[in-house]
């Protein structure tokens, strides 16, 4: 896989193998969030709809471009957007917009 991570660590100087080695484990990491992360979705509620829209809006566009990401080989990005959209979702939470079901 040539993604970013790639690019970026060759111009540092890391050999192939740990650059395989990191871009393997971001990969795997992001897949292993992402699922988590609609998993959890799947128990999350509207508290305050007015706001909580905006949320889960959010939300599923930051898993939506993970997964785009992921399928172009920006594990990075990928990444990134499963931080983005379970920061969303935290927040939601901690501010009374979002509620999880049992």
């Amino acid at each position: 896989m040539c993604g970013s991570v790639s690019k970026r660590c060759n111009n540092l100087g890391i050999t192939q193998n740990i650059m395989r080695s990191i871009e393997s484990e971001l990969e795997t990491e992001t897949k292993k969030w992402l699922k988590k992360l609609e998993e959890e979705m799947l128990k999350i509620k509207e508290k305050d709809p007015l706001k909580a829209k905006e949320f889960i809006k959010n939300i599923n566009a930051y898993i939506l471009d993970s997964k785009y990401f992921l399928k172009k080989g920006d594990l990075i990005r990928a990444f990134e957007c499963v931080v983005w959209a379970w920061a969303w979702l935290e927040i939601g939470l901690n501010l009374n917009v979002l509620k999880k079901i049992r």
